[in-house]
């Protein structure tokens, strides 16, 4: 899944979340936290952690200190001269 595709989703979700909201405003309930302003900001925090998920996996898959196996691999690697 790519970060556009991710977005996407989140796009999608706001405006599940926008048409829950009108709904119960056409049905009378209105809930002061819940407003267009509080969805726009909760999207805008989702679609911040995207990057910065990605940034942090990127980060954390390549490293050598996650696994047994990577420990393995870096030692090899420092065997080799290739590190």
């Amino acid at each position: 899944m790519t970060a556009d595709k991710l977005k996407q989703y989140i796009a999608l979700f706001g405006g599940l979340l926008s048409a829950i909201l009108l709904f119960l405003h056409t049905i009378g309930i209105e809930m002061k936290w819940y407003t267009d302003e509080s969805i726009n900001a909760f999207m805008k925090v989702l679609i911040a952690a995207v990057p910065f998920t990605l940034v942090i996996y990127g980060i954390w898959k390549n490293t050598y200190v996650v696994s047994k196996v990577a420990k393995i691999q870096e030692k090899e690697l420092e065997k080799k001269g290739l590190k």
